[in-house]
């Protein structure tokens, strides 16, 4: 069950699409012919490589993953645990709710200038991403643990099984289709609004102060090739947590 659930996640983008693409954005700046407009994906890609011989390249996409994956990790950890203390304690829940309604209701700019007045830049993308993911595995997880067999739970009591087989075998396959749906709606988002808060906190070395830079000195090529470098990264993230989780849920089906 689990498994094709995660099966039909995994919507792939056939190559012929992308070459589609890629050939009416050719076109697109033949038209056009002002790079500063639309530039060519060969001029775009030729960028590209030009910025992979440089030291800074891979300092501004180290600091920016790092930066981004501390804050998805935080949530993931913080919004498991708070899902587990909300179902047990009904108080802790009522406490938690108008926090986590604001936190989803403002949007993302907003709370990037609401927090860069607390926080240095240098740490603007770990409170945006960890604020933007921290709500998505909260509640799936909660919904999660709220949607246990019942059934289940009442046979553990008749047959007095202990809290790990209880966490191990009912709970945690009861959860983990949830998570697999968090973790996919997350990474996304947290990549997403980690690089939109660099772009306007524009801490030193990160992707972010690189898409600013091409901004404001209308560096269309710089612009595009960055564009095309979260892109990549964005899925080489994905494809590789998506690898081990899959792999974790086959550990979990095969004991």
């Amino acid at each position: 069950m689990m498994t094709s659930i995660m099966e039909q996640n995994n919507t792939k983008i056939k190559t012929w699409a992308i070459v589609f693409w890629l050939l009416v954005w050719q076109v697109g700046s033949m038209i056009l012919n002002q790079e500063i407009l639309l530039v060519s994906p060969f001029t775009v890609i030729k960028r590209l490589f030009v910025l992979m011989q440089t030291t800074t390249f891979y300092q501004s996409i180290l600091r920016s993953l790092c930066n981004i994956s501390i804050g998805f990790l935080l949530a993931m950890i913080l919004g498991i645990l708070f899902a587990i203390f909300s179902s047990k304690w009904k108080w802790f829940y009522q406490l938690l709710s108008p926090l986590v309604f604001t936190i989803k209701s403002i949007p993302v700019a907003s709370f990037i200038i609401l927090v860069l007045i607390w926080v240095r830049s240098t740490y603007l993308s770990i409170v945006i991403s960890f604020l933007m993911v921290f709500p998505i595995f909260y509640e799936n997880i909660r919904k999660g643990i709220a949607m246990t067999d019942v059934k289940l739970l009442e046979m553990a009591d008749v047959f007095q099984l202990s809290n790990y087989i209880r966490i191990r075998y009912i709970y945690v396959i009861a959860v983990l289709p949830y998570f697999q749906s968090a973790c996919s709606l997350a990474l996304g988002l947290a990549w997403k609004s980690g690089i939109a808060a660099e772009v306007i906190g524009m801490p030193k070395f990160s992707i972010g102060e690189h898409l600013q830079q091409a901004k404001v000195y209308f560096d269309t090529p710089d612009l595009f090739a960055w564009t095309l470098v979260i892109i990549l990264l964005s899925t080489v993230l994905e494809k590789v947590f998506n690898w081990l989780l899959k792999k974790l849920v086959n550990d979990l089906e095969t004991e």
